[in-house]
């Protein structure tokens, strides 16, 4: 087994700290000149020998880029497909949220998002729709304010005007620590309709071991922010703990719950998550001889990966790469990795940023050349219509 032991390191205030110290902040050092602090080993970790995983191998996947539904995206984070199957869009940069026509990729701004405090990896972030969507027609946000991270809903109401379809925003969670980097920011609602949200420990790696703290966590709450009933801790809305900045969440067909986390520069992982479990940060990077700590389904080295969304379809999870611009499958037997993970879309597109289930065996892929980071082209960014197998 690989083991990866991390001492406590100490607080990072700012971005460029982070690169001059040789540690890969969450989607990579823009010029690469971190690259060279990454593992020479940058191979996925394969299931234990003689594993049943092993005996029977599932097929190998494939992915088809069916269209390109839109193109001239800037700076997007979240995507939330809507019932009618057109696509909700966040800037990260730009406070604004987007609707893109599904058939014609027209794009119509609903509005900007108020308190929004971009700067580094925070700002607008995941987006999300309530359970009860039909009828409150609420939209959910993560984003970075002056004072910290939070989860604000806002009413979208088509019949106002373009620019001025979102209403005012109702603070559901706040407190979530802040920074330069490790801001977190998905949130999704689970199979059992409550609020789940994916923080960053902020650059203070201390925070993540500290369960009364909400950074370097993950949470689980109702739609109006208290702590979902059955949570691990009591009065609290944290959900598991001991993680770096966690971007990427999915349920499988059984309602198991999956999370993508950024490691800092040996190991990125892909976990599977149980109430109450701790995930190591920073006392474990990647796998770890410490029972205490709950090991990742599969891991790999940073420069490969750099993960921010997942999605589940077709019996694995995907998962989007930024540093490591390609989509990467994960095929399941229950919590554990049933083969080896496979790489796809390998330079083609960049950075990918958000992928979520598009029904059946299709997936939406968005890209995220535009955030400052990536060799942005003329039609960047964009999102794509997969067929995956």
């Amino acid at each position: 087994m690989i083991v990866q032991r991390r001492a406590v390191t100490a607080v990072l205030a700012t971005a460029a700290l982070l690169l001059t110290a040789g540690c890969s902040s969450d989607d990579g050092d823009p010029s690469g000149a971190d690259a060279s602090t990454s593992p020479s080993n940058t191979a996925a970790q394969s299931p234990p020998s003689g594993s049943a995983a092993e005996e029977t191998p599932p097929a190998k996947g494939s992915v088809e880029v069916v269209r390109t539904v839109t193109t001239g995206l800037q700076s997007p984070w979240g995507l939330a497909p809507l019932p009618g199957g057109d696509l909700l869009v966040s800037s990260r940069d730009e406070a604004t949220v987007t609707r893109v026509d599904e058939k014609t990729g027209k794009k119509t701004e609903l509005g900007e998002v108020p308190g929004v405090s971009p700067a580094g990896e925070g700002g607008l972030l995941g987006i999300a729709l309530s359970p009860d969507y039909a009828s409150d027609r609420m939209v959910y946000a993560y984003f970075t304010s002056a004072s910290d991270n939070r989860i604000v809903r806002m009413r979208y109401d088509e019949k106002r005007p373009a620019g001025e379809q979102l209403g005012a925003p109702d603070t559901v969670f706040r407190g979530i620590p802040k920074g330069v980097v490790h801001n977190g920011g998905r949130i999704a609602f689970g199979p059992d309709k409550m609020l789940y949200a994916g923080t960053g420990e902020s650059g203070d790696t201390g925070l993540s071991q500290d369960k009364e703290s909400l950074g370097g966590k993950i949470l689980r709450m109702t739609p109006d922010g208290d702590p979902a009933p059955g949570n691990p801790f009591p009065d609290s809305a944290v959900y598991s703990y001991g993680h770096r900045n966690v971007q990427g969440l999915a349920w499988d067909d059984e309602q198991r719950l999956f999370a993508a986390e950024f490691g800092q520069d040996t190991w990125d992982e892909l976990n599977a998550i149980k109430p109450g479990d701790n995930y190591g940060w920073p006392e474990a990077e990647g796998e770890s001889d410490g029972s205490e700590f709950h090991d990742p389904l599969a891991q790999w080295s940073t420069d490969e990966a750099s993960p921010s969304g997942i999605a589940h379809a077709e019996g694995s999870v995907w998962m989007a790469g930024l540093r490591g611009e390609r989509l990467w499958r994960v095929p399941l037997k229950g919590t554990e990795a049933a083969a080896d993970p496979q790489a796809f879309l390998e330079g083609e597109y960049g950075r990918l940023r958000t992928v979520v289930p598009a029904g059946g065996d299709k997936l939406w892929l968005m890209t995220s050349d535009t955030d400052g980071r990536g060799d942005a082209k003329e039609s960047d960014d964009r999102i794509l219509e997969l067929r995956v197998t």
